[in-house]
């Protein structure tokens, strides 16, 4: 049976592009909605023209209110019946209540080689410390931050002449590669981790 994708943004959504257009043909899996915290979210404008649903429900007037901005959410998601949440550049920090509801469902991906570097600034953290390499982490969500199972992680190799941009910049089609090539084994229930070089 095909699963169900809702896809959660923040800004331009270029991973979400990347999922939504992997999802045809014989995948397993079909994108059904694409939901944002900000209502001028570019990656809206993206998702209605590959054909997707969108919902932008917008954090601001909700304040320091968590549970009623997750709440809104879940009637949200609840409509689309997802049986799949891919965390594509969503940059809300969920509460533990709300994971728990799609523990084992959510996915998201994570701009490091995680264990290493939870949270922000991973580029500039990764070249702080002298790495020799850096990459992208997809995981499933849990209540810890940046800390649930890994299903898959795509690594490269630091050049000396790299800033915070330039990795950035030559990690994107790593994620765009990786990010789909988890979910389509995700949907298919299967958690081997996918493994990537670039």
């Amino acid at each position: 049976m095909t699963k169900r994708v809702a896809i959660l943004i923040s800004g331009g959504g270029s991973n979400m592009v990347a999922l939504a257009q992997s999802m045809q043909g014989d995948h397993p899996a079909r994108p059904v909605l694409v939901l944002s915290n900000d209502p001028q979210a570019g990656g809206l404008a993206k998702a209605r023209s590959l054909g997707v649903p969108t919902v932008a429900i917008d954090h601001k007037p909700y304040g320091k209110d968590r549970a009623a901005f997750e709440e809104a959410l879940q009637t949200a998601l609840e409509q689309a019946r997802p049986d799949i949440i891919c965390l594509a550049g969503f940059m809300r920090i969920l509460t533990p209540g709300f994971t728990a509801q799609w523990e084992g469902r959510m996915l998201n991906i994570h701009p490091s080689l995680l264990p290493k570097y939870k949270g922000l600034h991973t580029h500039a953290r990764a070249l702080e410390a002298g790495d020799a390499e850096h990459g992208c982490t997809v995981h499933e969500v849990t209540a810890a931050l940046d800390d649930g199972p890994i299903l898959g992680q795509a690594r490269m190799k630091v050049l000396p002449v790299d800033t915070p941009d330039t990795l950035a910049a030559r990690l994107l089609p790593l994620e765009h590669a990786l990010y789909p090539a988890v979910l389509r084994r995700f949907a298919d229930g299967d958690r081997t981790p996918v493994m990537l070089q670039g």
